[in-house]
């Protein structure tokens, strides 16, 4: 722009100006001002040159010489602006005078937007506006320039504003003002706006400031154009921007009514080439950003301008989409909401949706999720039409299954919200609703038939025949006239009679008789002489009539009254008009019917999302958890009956190392459990107890567990009431009416309650003791159990806290609870009862707990029940009762006692056996302990402490005198345990005979749960002594192998389990039995077995050996429990290290043995999931070369395929594929399996689609090439041998019947010769070293295969001579670092 004449300024062309410091030193600001108020605004025409200069050189002026400018070009411009309406008013204003006027407008405005762009850029670069408010470099902020700068921005807008408001058009001579001098104006604008901080609350002013500047540039100065441009050219560069634009936009579009600014903008942004915004992430951000905020404030103009962007959902920036996609569900919230639309606002809702469902499923998973979060809003916003409830539910259904994890959780919030919003009811139950459902179907049903039996003789069709016959006739007499010129017979015959009779009734009921009665000729001819086309053989008008009218009056009479059509007939009668009334109930009982099937289905498809989320809970994301646990929350304040399944299972995640998945746990049983509804506290403690009640019905231990962790936790935090705790009370005692289980349930939560404040029992023991332990107790064993539970959390912790030396808490020998106890026990004893051995373990475990001398009390209880064993005894043998019988005689003539006695008997000692150990084990030695140091304290307080020397000070900070003092109290817990307890002169060794009877005689003692409980008491008696142990392992697993009986055998595998934590060394040689059990055919022996290994593994208490690939063929039984005790395994042994790398080869060795029996299905499966554990890139590669390698030792053509398919399950990275480069000659040979090929094809493929760099797409290619060479060679070769040459070629495996019954379960009926005692560790490796001599030939091998060779089933026999004597410590070390 250059100012024009009378001492303007010319930007090109313009001498070289003095420097700033001289120039405004040689005109001062004095002379200026002076020239100002002498000229007014006119004295810049005589002073621009100092002016312009200090732009020129902005950055090398001094602050005040720039402020000083500022200040007098604000006034300068706010005189000029304040004088112009007047001038501009003045009709004798001359030319030069205007001329003047106008060239002072412009230098002021130049230099005024001149000294707004210098500021703003140094305060940009200076950082003075906090592009950080969070608060770095605060010190930095000092009050440079900028400071008054932030101040007089906001007045000098408003004075530009006040200027372009003015009608400046007369001094251009009324001609449109100049397109550069608005683009001055407005660039100030444009340029504040680039500022980074100018989003931030407090330049709010500033931003309004500017929006009303450039509404007037856009209303008096016809900006639009240039407007459109800059934006949308900001947007694309300055992300920022688009917030404050979309507000912008939406304020001019509402309060200026600039609504075509808004089609001009998004038809801009619509035309920019979709592949061309694909390679500017930034531009996009900020076009996307727009669309979406300008959606949010003006949906309305938005939908009118939307055809212009929809070609972007098609585009390659899934950014775009998202924004699009966020518009249109603005859209459909804000504008096409509502029953009240037009048809082409239905139309267009419709079409937005189809739209959104189409983009659930899009390719990219940021999509997916941000268009399920729209459809959560819409459905909150009820603005979803319940047509298309259904499909965005099973949308929502089909997303629980996506790989991303951001998907899924959106999937579950939006069912939530759809449970939350539902139309329907606040009872979801299927069960529920198909009832009604049935029966308003069947009474819609009878509507319609009630009125198509009162309609049917309104009109006959021979009545209706008789009207249609005039116009017939006359279509009929065209048929034998010539065609009209243009016109065609497009009808043809169809193939059939049927058919074709079908298409003629049509056309007769669509009043198109012209065509019906051709068709009807062009029949005749075709099909003469059949039915209903027979007749004379001569074609004329009667014959098709005759034929016209058999075809309409032999027609289906119930079609006719659906007719439209014959709406107009002239032949109604008057009995057709009542319909009326029964046709609107009809219409009422079909959109009855219609809401109940929505209903029904919408509940059906809950149903189906409660099992996929329910598998949710234990996903690894955090969020996906939240989410599921919160949705269940959601399901069960909706009566889905399902939903209980789901709370019960998200009960463990009490135990979870994520505070948040625990705090979402307890949160939601807050919400469930502890907010219920009622009127007055009473109320509400009623039904909290009686939901927490249900909760509990045949509830398993592992869920009550959970449940008392949860509300120790709501204890502890005071959450429960004292209310509730009251009624528990009294439904205890029977104060308050309840049934039997109910009374059971008050027992459990009271004790549960107690594990947080154990004062809540303590201080009403009695009340327990008297009430729970009374008389009637044998009516209720199973209340009398709770009971003890409930008392036994007054036990302290045998493993104190830190630094805590209390004395554990005990009541006296002589305390009522204990003599309770024993007489309870002692009378039950006798009487036959299911619930007695539960009972009878819960109140020895009680009072080794509590009880002072409690070895005295058990021994006496033990007595007292041998005592009415030998009575029965003597009973039966017809004696006389001798109390001085030793006990030992049950067994000499227990096959004359009852089962059930001695069952009992037999589960009493095996329980006392057992709480006596544990009693020594961890009461008696943490006493001794606490003593011990008690008297170590109480020494030290005494004597000072005094060196003695370098010796003693040095045990002392190595802790060996605290160790050796331990070392000698566990080796007195474990003479007695060895010497004392299982002597003659213990009462232990009178009933060791009898178990060990019951368990060699399993013929002569069959009861089932008797060799149960001895099996059981047998593995109780060997906890306490190695010696007795290591004499009667044999019997123990030989019992394990070959009983018949699965409760024997569970029992036996928990009892190993127990041994080989106590015992590791006796029980390691026996491992491949506990191994043995996972093939056993019973599921219930299995899943024992399962549970035991897992622990076992995971604690290193066994070797992880090959024989874990049994383990991994759970993961394939058909069995849903057993499966996921085998996921879990392999989840949590996944934690230790590279335990799951090292044990792969081993596992793939074993399962692809065609003699393993797993089918290749199901080994796909297996790895399938193993190989979910491989994520780190070195355990990759060291992978693909193994099992390369091994392809040089595989024997049959299933284990070529099986490797290969491992290969297809790695994430190749370029470091594999050198290593499938490298090993490719262990593989070449075997490329002509189809199989194997197609795997290495389906390793490379992923490779390529992973992308890389151009050197291994070149390595890649190479190896593709090589692969189909050898292939292609492996072929031709094999059609070479089958031509003559006879070469044998690999043997394939045999194929075996799948399941789990086909891995081969031991058989019950093994001879005893078959079962053999396994020999000491080092005595089988010094056989194998004889029998595999070293050869001069390397073989690649698995350390498995060495190891297991020679490992093969052993077998359980038992001669004394064999059974191991010599074993090798266990190794407690975590698995194998990886090489």
């Amino acid at each position: 722009m250059k100012p024009g004449p009378g001492g303007g300024c010319s930007q090109a062309g313009r001498p070289q100006s003095p420097s700033p410091s001289r120039c405004w030193r040689s005109r001062s600001p004095a002379a200026f001002r002076t020239a100002f108020r002498a000229r007014g605004a006119l004295a810049v025409l005589q002073h621009f040159d100092p002016l312009y200069s200090l732009l020129h050189h902005f950055r090398a002026v001094g602050t005040a010489v720039k402020e000083d400018a500022l200040e007098l070009m604000m006034h300068v411009v706010s005189h000029h602006s304040n004088e112009l309406p007047a001038i501009l008013g003045d009709s004798g204003l001359s030319l030069a005078d205007r001329a003047a006027h106008l060239n002072a407008l412009k230098m002021n405005c130049y230099l005024l937007t001149g000294l707004v762009d210098a500021f703003e850029m140094e305060t940009c670069k200076s950082g003075v506006l906090e592009v950080d408010p969070g608060g770095k470099n605060k010190k930095n902020r000092t009050k440079i320039s900028g400071s008054l700068w932030e101040e007089e921005r906001e007045p000098l807008l408003r004075l530009l504003m006040q200027l372009l408001q003015l009608d400046l058009r007369q001094l251009w001579g009324g001609l449109a003002v100049e397109e550069e001098f608005v683009s001055l104006m407005t660039g100030s604008c444009y340029r504040i706006l680039e500022n980074p901080s100018i989003g931030l609350q407090k330049y709010r002013a500033t931003r309004e400031a500017v929006t009303h500047l450039l509404a007037a540039a856009l209303i008096h100065y016809d900006h639009i154009f240039s407007a459109t441009l800059k934006i949308t050219q900001m947007l694309q560069h300055f992300e920022h921007v688009a917030p404050v634009f979309a507000q912008a936009v939406s304020l001019w579009a509402t309060e200026y009514g600039l609504k075509t600014l808004v089609g001009e903008l998004l038809r801009e942004i619509g035309q920019k080439c979709p592949q061309d915004l694909a390679r500017d992430a930034s531009g996009i951000k900020g076009y996307a950003t727009f669309i979406t905020e300008l959606a949010e404030q003006i949906p309305a103009l938005v939908l009118s301008n939307m055809s212009v962007l929809l070609h972007h959902l098609d585009g390659e920036s899934y950014m775009m989409r998202n924004a699009i996609l966020a518009a249109m569900a603005e859209v459909l919230v804000q504008v096409l909401n509502g029953d009240q639309l037009e048809e082409a606002a239905r139309g267009t809702r419709d079409q937005f949706l189809n739209m959104l469902q189409a983009h659930v499923c899009d390719i990219n998973s940021f999509v997916r999720s941000r268009t399920l979060q729209f459809f959560t809003r819409i459905v909150q916003c009820k603005a979803l039409p319940l047509t298309q409830f259904q499909s965005v539910v099973s949308l929502a259904v089909g997303r629980l299954k996506d790989k991303s994890v951001v998907v899924v959780k959106n999937a579950i919030q939006l069912l939530a919200v759809f449970l939350s919003n539902n139309p329907f009811s606040c009872k979801l139950s299927c069960t529920d609703l198909a009832e009604p459902l049935k029966k308003e179907v069947q009474k819609l049903q009878e509507i319609r038939d009630c009125g198509r039996s009162t309609a049917a003789p309104a009109i006959t069709l021979e009545e209706e025949w008789e009207a249609m016959l005039p116009e017939v006739r006359a279509a009929t007499q065209q048929l034998f006239q010539p065609l009209q010129e243009g016109e065609e017979e497009v009808l043809e015959v169809e193939e059939t009679v049927e058919s074709t009779s079908e298409q003629i009734t049509g056309l007769l009921r669509k009043l198109n008789y012209k065509s019906a009665a051709r068709l009807t000729q062009k029949a005749l001819c075709r099909f003469q002489g059949k039915e209903p086309f027979s007749g004379p053989t001569e074609e004329n008008e009667a014959t098709v009539l005759a034929v016209l009218k058999r075809l309409y009056t032999g027609s289906c009479p119930g079609e006719n009254s659906e007719d439209p059509q014959h709406g107009n007939s002239c032949l109604k009668t008057r009995e057709v008009v009542p319909e009326k009334q029964p046709q609107t109930e009809l219409v009422k009982q079909e959109m009855l019917v219609q809401y109940l099937q929505d209903a029904y289905n919408f509940s059906v498809k809950i149903t189906e999302a409660l099992s996929l989320i329910s598998k949710m809970m234990y996903e690894n994301c955090v969020s996906v958890v939240q989410e599921a646990v919160e949705f269940f929350v959601t399901v069960s304040q909706f009566g889905v009956p399902q939903a209980l399944l789901g709370v019960r299972r998200m009960l463990p995640l009490i135990w979870s190392k994520e505070p948040s998945i625990k705090e979402a746990v307890l949160n939601a049983y807050r919400r469930l459990y502890l907010s219920p509804s009622g009127d007055s506290e009473r109320a509400r403690a009623q039904g909290l107890v009686n939901s927490l009640s249900l909760i509990m019905v045949d509830a398993s231990l592992g869920t009550i567990q959970c449940l008392e962790e949860i509300i120790s936790e709501f204890v502890r935090k005071d959450e429960i009431k004292p209310a509730v705790i009251q009624l528990l009370w009294e439904r205890f005692t029977e104060k308050s009416q309840c049934s039997s289980l109910e009374r059971r349930a008050a027992v459990m939560l009271l004790g549960m309650m107690a594990r947080g404040k154990p004062e809540i029992i303590g201080s009403n023991l009695d009340v327990l003791v008297t009430v729970g332990l009374s008389e009637k107790v044998c009516e209720d064993y199973r209340l009398a159990q709770e009971v003890c539970n409930a008392i036994s959390k007054l036990a302290s912790n045998p493993k104190p806290a830190l630094g805590k030396n209390n004395a554990p808490f005990r009541l006296p020998q002589n305390h009522m609870l204990f003599g309770c106890l024993s007489d309870t026990v002692s009378k039950g004893f006798g009487q036959p009862s299911g619930h007695w051995i539960p009972f009878m373990e819960a109140a020895v475990m009680l009072i080794y707990q509590l009880a002072e001398g409690a070895e005295e009390i058990c021994a006496h209880v033990l007595q007292v029940c041998s005592q009415q064993a030998l009575e029965k005894l003597q009973e039966a043998d017809g004696q006389k009762a001798d109390p001085g019988v030793s006990p030992s005689r049950v067994s000499d003539g227990a096959s004359s006692l009852p089962t059930f006695l001695l069952m009992h008997l037999v589960s009493l000692v095996g329980q006392v056996a057992l709480q006596q150990v544990v009693y020594l084990e961890v009461s008696v030695s943490a006493e001794l302990r606490r003593r011990r140091i008690l008297r170590e304290e109480e020494k030290t307080k005494k004597q000072r402490p005094q060196s003695t020397g370098n010796e003693a000070t040095v045990e002392e900070e190595l802790g060996l005198v605290g160790a050796s003092a331990d070392d000698t109290e566990a080796e007195l817990i474990r003479s007695i345990c060895e010497t004392e307890l299982l002597d003659g002169r213990h009462l232990f060794s009178a009933f060791v005979p009898l178990v060990l009877k019951i368990c060699n005689n399993p013929g002569l003692y069959s009861d089932s749960a008797l060799s149960a409980a001895a099996a059981l008491t047998l593995g109780k008696v060997c906890m306490i002594s190695s010696e007795f142990c290591d004499s009667h392992l044999r019997l123990l697993f030989t019992m394990m192998e070959k009983s018949t009986l699965p409760g024997v055998r569970s029992n036996l595998i928990i009892a190993a389990g127990d041994l080989a934590i106590r015992f590791p060394n006796l029980v390691e040689p026996w491992t491949s039995h506990l191994y043995a059990r996972l093939r056993d055919p019973c599921p219930r022996v299995r899943q024992t077995a399962g549970l035991v290994m897992t622990h076992l593994i995971l604690k290193d208490m066994v070797k992880v050996k090959g024989q874990v690939s049994e383990m991994a063929t759970l993961l394939i039984d058909p069995e849903e429990a057993i499966m996921g005790v085998a996921q879990n395994f392999f989840s949590e042994l996944s934690n230790k290290g590279n335990a799951i790398y090292n044990l792969l080869p081993d596992i793939i060795s074993r399962l692809s043995d065609p003699n393993c029996g797993v089918e290749e299905e199901s080994f796909h499966t297996i790895m399938r999931h193993l190989f979910s554990y491989i994520t780190k890139d070195k355990q990759t590669e060291s992978l693909v070369e193994k099992l390369c390698q091994r392809f040089r030792t595989a024997r049959t053509e299933r284990q070529y395929r099986d490797l290969s398919h491992c290969l297809t399950l790695l994430p190749i990275s370029e470091r594999g594929l050198h290593k499938l480069q490298d090993n490719f000659d262990c593989f070449a040979d075997k490329l002509q399996d189809p199989a194997v090929y197609s795997c290495f094809q389906t390793v490379l493929a992923r490779f390529r689609r992973a992308g890389g760099k151009p050197e291994t797409k070149a390595l890649s290619e190479e190896l593709e090439q090589k692969l189909s060479a050898s292939h292609n060679r492996g072929l031709n070769s094999a059609e070479t041998c089958q031509e003559g040459s006879g070469t044998p070629m690999p043997e394939p495996a045999k194929q075996k019947p799948t399941g789990s019954s086909c891995r081969q379960p031991l058989s019950t009926a093994n001879r005893d010769e078959d079962f053999v005692t396994p020999q000491p560790r080092t005595l089988r490796n010094h056989k194998r070293a004889q029998k595999h001599p070293s050869t001069k030939t390397s073989i690649i091998t698995f350390s498995s295969d060495e190891e297991n060779s020679s490992e093969d089933e052993l077998p359980a026999e038992l001669k004394e001579e064999e059974t191991p004597t010599k074993t090798t410590p266990i190794t407690r070390s975590s698995a194998h670092r990886l090489r």
